[in-house]
């Protein structure tokens, strides 16, 4: 774990002249953490999970758009535009509330951000199940964004302000793997709600009991000791760290409390940018970091994992919702290791390992779609009724099917049975009678171009789709080990304590302002050559590796060395 300073902030990029407080009291006993360092007992391993289910609520908000927008965009027959406007939205929201959550976390503590961001995720659910507009959908998604956002903020600070120094990695860890996990879970109800009419709303509903009991939970729970320090609450402060590290004396760690927040008070939002304490280079870190995050594009497979499966061969809903489910369950094997050893290994490895992987996974995820020519052009296809697949028409649509029609349906329910016995996509005979339906026709509804350029996905080889969801794993488990937890462990320490919260809103500013651009872009983009963009993805990978060596010393728990000044 990076070892942080005074047992607060991190001694990475350590201005010079200070380069002798780093190793701190622990170090200076030959490795062995003091008595104040070494509580990690059950209320704190408690209060941490606790704030750790807002990580379970974002990953289930951001993995459930997969499987509800291939209802969603049906019903309300979005283009595509509109579908990656529905996505985007919740980024949007994301992106105010960054915004201003450093100041809000700050001002009224993060323990208030975690109960209101719960609140607000709750209402935002409410509104998308109760009414269905593209406007309520959009305003719902909004509402959810914000949520999502200002719980990130505050709960990776709450959990990094109440862990012990020599177990701070792996419970700001359990953050992220609570998000993969909701993310598994939300797949896991696309997959559950993928051929229910109206599935969707129980995919949106199911979330909002969880966050009523998490926001009752953290109502119980008490403010980070850090926070009460900074208010003034210094008897409060010791009470709680009393509770935290199950011991009487918390006389010593209370000192260096406010021996730290002393010199930090000095801080103002715009010493982020200048080069006192080296602040400028651990916030262009910060920033580098986030944005390697969102520019591999991972975050956005998760939006739009089930719609993209469906391009590549899995034609039902059920099918891609399934496949996609995968993608949530190599998220949290890969997540577990990277959140058990990171105290032991070190971010610096995961994150060099990981962005080695994903570069590779890319090439030949790449290369094998170049092989498939699927253009993916029947992603962005407008969904009218003349294109709808005939599951979502006898979801949503029935009135559209005539009493003249009842071969269709029987023609519908036997391509189902059959089509549930594996996930593999198989061509459909055509209708007798003449009649012919959109699973024989897979290209209806498009115009002459996107006709020519859309490759029927049953004459694609079996072992080419398969190799592609392989690669695409692969990723995603690089990603897991890496990127994913990583960056978020560094932010949360490489601040001082004084500053955390605006650097952290600074720093999720970017994340979210990133994650938007690309995924209004997204299935837009996905329309042109996969292999234009492999050079430019290649020498981003090879950039970030550099920079991550290069910058980040390593970290290795009690026997971390003393870090260069950068």
């Amino acid at each position: 774990m990076v070892p942080v300073e005074n047992a607060e902030g991190p001694s990475l990029l350590k201005p010079k002249g200070r380069a002798a407080e780093t190793d701190g009291s622990d170090r200076a006993s030959g490795g062995r953490h003091p008595p104040w360092a070494r509580g990690c007992g059950v209320f704190t391993l408690l209060s941490s999970v606790t704030a750790a289910v807002s990580g379970f609520l974002v990953g289930y908000e951001l993995g459930l758009i997969s499987g509800a927008l291939l209802q969603i965009r049906t019903l309300l027959a979005l283009t595509c535009h509109e579908q990656e406007m529905v996505v985007s939205s919740l980024l949007v929201g994301a992106l105010l509330a960054s915004l201003v959550g450093g100041v809000l976390i700050d001002r009224y503590g993060r323990r208030a951000a975690i109960i209101l961001s719960s609140c607000l995720l709750g209402l935002g659910s409410l509104v998308l199940i109760l009414s269905l507009s593209y406007t309520t959908l959009i305003a719902g998604r909004i509402a959810i964004g914000v949520s999502i956002s200002l719980s990130s903020i505050a709960t990776c600070v709450y959990i990094a302000e109440i862990a012990p120094q020599h177990r701070r990695g792996l419970l700001v860890s359990l953050n992220e793997l609570m998000i993969v996990i909701g993310i598994l879970f939300a797949y896991i109800s696309n997959y559950a709600f993928a051929n229910v009419s109206h599935g969707w709303k129980y995919m949106f509903g199911l979330v909002i009991p969880l966050g009523v009991l998490q926001a009752i939970a953290m109502y119980f729970l008490p403010p980070s000791p850090r926070f009460l320090v900074m208010k003034g609450h210094e008897e409060a402060a010791s009470k709680v760290l009393g509770k935290l590290r199950a011991i009487s004396d918390t006389t010593e760690e209370l000192t260096v409390i406010k021996s730290s927040l002393k010199d930090e008070y000095q801080y103002s939002f715009w010493d982020l940018f200048r080069s006192k304490d080296n602040m400028r280079a651990r916030v262009m870190i910060g920033l580098t970091l986030v944005f390697f995050v969102q520019v591999t594009g991972q975050p956005n497979i998760l939006f739009y994992a089930s719609t993209l499966l469906k391009s590549v061969g899995f034609q039902s809903n059920e099918a891609a919702s399934l496949a996609s489910t995968g993608v949530g369950v190599v998220k949290v094997i890969s997540t577990i290791p990277a959140t058990l050893l990171v105290d032991h290994v070190g971010s610096k490895t995961f994150l060099c390992v990981g962005s080695s992987v994903m570069a590779v996974s890319l090439v030949t995820m790449g290369t094998v779609n170049l092989k498939i020519h699927m253009n993916f052009t029947n992603i962005c296809r407008h969904h009218s009724p003349i294109n709808q697949s005939l599951d979502e028409s006898v979801l949503y649509g029935p009135g559209n099917l005539s009493a003249s029609n009842d071969s269709l349906r029987e023609s519908f329910r036997g391509m189902t049975s059959r089509g549930r016995s594996s996930l593999m996509p198989t061509r459909n005979d055509m209708d007798k009678r003449g009649e012919t339906t959109l699973a024989s026709s897979p290209n209806a509804g498009l115009s002459r171009t996107e006709y020519q350029m859309v490759t029927d996905a049953a004459d694609v080889p079996a072992f080419l789709k398969w190799l592609s969801l392989a690669s695409l794993l692969v990723y995603v488990a690089a990603f897991s080990i890496g990127l994913g937890p990583m960056p978020w462990l560094v932010l949360s320490e490489i601040f001082p304590g004084g500053i955390r919260g605006r650097a952290m809103a600074l720093t999720s500013s970017m994340n979210w302002g990133i994650n938007l651009l690309i995924s209004l872009t997204f299935l837009t983009v996905t329309g042109s050559s996969i292999m234009n963009t492999l050079p430019a993805t290649k020498m981003m990978k090879y950039c970030q590796h550099e920079m991550i060596y290069s910058n980040q010393s390593e970290e290795g728990g009690a026997h971390a060395k003393k870090r260069p000044s950068v």
